[in-house]
């Protein structure tokens, strides 16, 4: 029988990192995080990374691992986190993974690891050539050849998805369809219980992600920003692409001011809550715990308790 985890999620804002410290405390349990910009240093006020004092003396795991100049994939953060996982399993603790990327965690939930290919190789490099010659629509028309499956389902404006389809079906000879249609059909590697967060009214959510924003700012994330550039890390670095940190190098480029970046920040911080809720709908078995016009952990702890008593946790 695969091993019980926790996965305590929801959109940005909503407590996370709080509620999976207070189950984590409850119940010898030690942190995963699964957000795809905490992983990198010297990026703590801009990803909301956990502080000391919020960690409250529980061990935190996949925070701050990674150089801001490399680019990880869901593959990578997989194999990385789960070798974390099953060394907390070995010591008889609980892992409760934390976080809103959600490919990530879906990743290591499953465990079936991803169709072969390797972003970044030669195949991928010739595939980036045809489309800056010729555009996408040659290689969508190859991949309805080659996987009409995959080609019927992606617009033509996702041009990351058509190359991964094609790179794997050059690479392997197999349709990267094939591959994912085999995964769904395998258990998952982990049981995991998931607890969501969430507001029930989406205002209040907005008005929260607000404010977050403000004391970002407030913190330092002009600094911050300031701080990795000088660093040596490029520009066009993944880790400088992520929300908050984009619309800031624009400040220190002269292109906007201070408040036209924090507006923008506000705007994709509540975009991304969206799709964040969106890609939660899909999750079986999803246990809710629905926050008003505050977030009462006192409740949500109760509530976490029950849940995980039923699954079996003691």
């Amino acid at each position: 029988m695969p091993e019980k985890i926790v996965c305590v999620v929801g959109p940005t804002a909503s407590g996370k990192t709080k509620l999976g410290v207070e189950i984590a405390k409850r119940y010898h349990g030690e942190i995963v995080s699964v957000d795809s910009m905490q992983i990198y240093r010297g990026m703590t006020i801009g990803t909301a990374a956990p502080t000391p004092e919020e960690m409250e003396g529980i061990p935190h795991h996949m925070v701050a691992v990674a150089d801001p100049k490399e680019q990880w994939s869901a593959a990578r953060y997989a194999a990385e986190a789960t070798a974390v996982i099953d060394d907390i399993l070995a010591r008889g603790a609980l892992p409760v993974l934390v976080g809103g990327t959600g490919l990530w965690l879906d990743a290591v939930v499953r465990g079936h690891g991803f169709a072969g290919g390797h972003a970044g190789g030669a195949v991928r490099a010739e595939l980036q050539r045809e489309l800056e010659a010729g555009g996408i629509e040659p290689l969508l028309a190859q991949l309805r050849q080659v996987d009409p499956e995959s080609a019927e389902k992606l617009h033509p404006a996702d041009e990351k998805r058509i190359l991964r389809a094609l790179e794997v079906w050059r690479e392997t000879g197999k349709a990267i369809s094939a591959h994912n249609a085999e995964t769904k059909l395998l258990p998952p590697r982990y049981d995991a219980v998931y607890i969501g967060l969430r507001f029930a009214d989406r205002e209040d959510q907005r008005k929260l992600i607000d404010r977050r924003v403000d004391a970002m700012v407030d913190a330092g994330l002009l600094d911050e920003v300031r701080a990795l550039l000088q660093s040596g890390l490029p520009r066009d670095a993944t880790a400088l692409q992520a929300i908050g940190y984009k619309e800031f190098l624009g400040v220190l480029d002269g292109v906007k001011t201070v408040d036209e970046a924090l507006s923008e920040v506000k705007l994709r911080s509540r975009q991304y809550a969206k799709r964040q809720l969106t890609w939660l709908k899909h999750l079986p078995n999803i246990h809710w715990i629905t926050w008003e016009k505050e977030r009462d952990f006192t409740r949500a702890i109760q509530i976490s308790t029950e849940i995980l008593c039923a699954e079996g946790l003691r």
